[in-house]
């Protein structure tokens, strides 16, 4: 199926469409070892920010368990719902192949677990290696119920195409909320959006920033040997920011995206939009002694709206032998302290080095940043597919749809409701099937047919998508404004290579947008700013070593191409 996922907090109301692909039948995966987890997800309550808030988590973590496997694994996760929500896990990234069963998607793929039911999910994990993510498939409470989903190669890691890391470290930048995250996404529904964040997180922990009692709170420590090489596995949990994440005097080298190797390049700054993977490796060869590392949102500038986003630190704090520690050290006593005693070298005295971050309206880091990757040829990836059959050119927006009649006042007013569009379409839950969508086209009842529509194959009109001032309420931007809630699904010939192009506008925002295809990846062919011209763009395409991603970023008022093959049977989303 198919689903917009957008960063804006305007633009996060529900949108999808649906993407049926046709079964068929093949043969059955090879035996592979068995990896099992039990999820209990409850209620319990944390303190950050100097306040007592109740989250709900899974096995009272927050992020929630990783789960380690090796490509070839099945695994199996009994998922026991002790909170009071209805509940599915969705595995981000992985494939699912031939087994869309289990892609945890309420009422497109499964029913959702209801409060004090379990549900168990099983899945093999092939062809796949690298860092993904899980989390609740729910409005609003993937920002506390996930964790990082790593696959480890069949050969182990001397089988990595760079050097062997000394460890490996998931990092998930994520968002602290002191609302209730249950009745935010209620509100989003309802055109409300008065809720924000109220910080942002690195593995969990709000960081120094925030010292709401006068006490400086330590947040996320990364311990590291000089000379050292770790492999940072970066995840982006938040529900809706793209975050710049930077460690004070290192760089990174990147070597892999959304569980894709990667050309490796190095960069000081990595740019993460929500849903994003990006695995980098950091080299502990500054002078020993600690070093922020800062997670900074961005947001577009203005005129767009403007809502709080939060910048947070960890740190890097590097670990020396007593040996090392010796007269004409910068510390001003390597003995005596408890931090000391432990052999960290730079917890007291000299104060950590922070690093310089990009604006927080600086977009174009982020569109460099993704421009940069291009994939690395790896155990026998194949060639672009050339031939193409099938185009999509869908339209990122927002619209509104009358409360009640068919006629209503537009702009800021409070007889219509916000949605985010494709195509001018706004996805309506499917509730008029009382089967989830896999099961009514796997049984052929019909029920799809007589309930859903199409998703369209362009916008229902043309105009300059990223005309800026298209982004305040007013007189040209209200014509736009007209939009209709349907089921909408888009079926594909098994085999069918897929190419669309998002392309991002203007109305009543100008924000990026991360797209996510369920089951699939997408080849990454171009991206550019402003509004897509064929003409001119598909002379940029790259069909020698392009990305590969299941989460593709729209940049701030541009485009992204991507391709597809619809080889995996099955209904997914996007």
């Amino acid at each position: 199926m198919v689903s917009m996922e957008s960063r804006s907090l305007l633009a996060a109301a529900p949108a999808l469409a649906v993407a049926i692909i046709f079964l068929s039948t093949t043969a059955p995966l090879a035996r592979a070892a068995s990896v099992e987890h039990t999820f209990v997800v409850n209620q319990t309550k944390m303190t950050r920010l100097c306040k007592e808030t109740l989250v709900t988590v899974v096995n009272g973590q927050l992020p929630g368990p990783t789960i380690e496997v090796t490509e070839g694994d099945s695994v199996t996760v009994h998922v026991v719902n002790r909170s009071p929500y209805n509940i599915t896990i969705h595995w981000h990234g992985v494939k699912q192949f031939r087994n869309c069963w289990a892609d945890g998607v309420p009422m497109v793929t499964q029913y959702p677990i209801q409060p004090n039911k379990d549900f168990t999910y099983r899945f093999n994990v092939v062809g796949q290696e690298g860092t993904l993510w899980w989390h609740a498939h729910v409005p609003g409470l993937r920002a506390t119920l996930h964790g990082a989903f790593i696959i480890r190669p069949r050969l182990g890691a001397e089988s990595y195409p760079f050097p062997k890391p000394h460890k490996e470290i998931p990092v998930i930048i994520g968002d602290w909320w002191e609302e209730d995250l249950a009745e935010m996404a209620r509100n989003m529904t309802k055109g409300i959006f008065l809720s924000y964040a109220s910080a942002s997180t690195v593995n969990g922990l709000v960081g120094d920033l925030f010292n709401c009692s006068g006490v400086t709170k330590e947040g996320y420590v990364l311990d590291v040997e000089p000379g050292k090489t770790y492999l940072l596995r970066i995840i982006n949990a938040g529900l809706f920011s793209e975050f710049y994440l930077k460690i004070a005097g290192h760089k990174f080298t990147v070597v892999a995206a959304d569980a894709n190797y990667v050309s490796p390049f190095t960069t000081d700054v990595i740019a993460i939009a929500a849903g994003e993977t990006v695995d980098a490796l950091l080299i502990a060869n500054a002078a020993p002694g600690r070093y922020y590392m800062v997670a900074l949102p961005n947001q577009a500038p203005l005129p767009d709206t403007q809502t709080p986003e939060y910048a947070t630190r960890g740190m890097v704090r590097y670990k020396v032998s007593h040996s090392t520690c010796t007269s004409s050290t910068t510390v001003s006593s390597c003995q005596g302290t408890e931090e000391e005693e432990k052999g960290y070298r730079g917890t007291s005295g000299d104060a950590p080095i922070v690093p310089k971050m990009p604006d927080i309206h600086d977009t174009i880091t982020s569109f460099y940043f993704h421009g940069n990757l291009t994939s690395l040829h790896h155990q026998g990836q194949l060639p672009v597919q050339q031939q193409v059959d099938e185009r999509l050119f869908i339209v990122l927006g927002l619209g509104t749809i009358c409360k009640k009649g068919q006629f209503c006042k537009r702009g800021s007013s409070d007889e219509d409701l916000l949605v985010a569009t494709m195509n001018n379409a706004s996805f309506q839950h499917p509730t008029a099937i009382p089967t989830p969508l896999l099961e009514a086209h796997y049984y052929h009842t019909g029920l799809i047919n007589a309930t859903t529509q199409e998703l369209p194959k362009g916008p229902p009109k043309l105009f300059n998508f990223t005309d800026e001032a298209l982004i305040p309420f007013g007189p040209k931007e209200m014509q736009l404004e007209p939009t209709y809630k349907a089921t909408l699904v888009r079926r594909f010939r098994h085999g069918a290579v897929v190419e669309i192009v998002f392309q991002s506008t203007a109305i009543l925002q100008g924000d990026s947008n991360p797209m996510h295809l369920h089951g699939h990846d997408m080849i990454v062919l171009a991206q550019g700013l402003g509004n897509y011209d064929p003409a001119k763009a598909v002379a940029t395409y790259n069909l020698v070593n392009p990305l590969i991603k299941n989460t593709v970023l729209v940049p701030n008022l541009g485009w992204i191409a991507i391709r597809f093959v619809a080889n995996n049977p099955g209904v997914y989303k996007i």
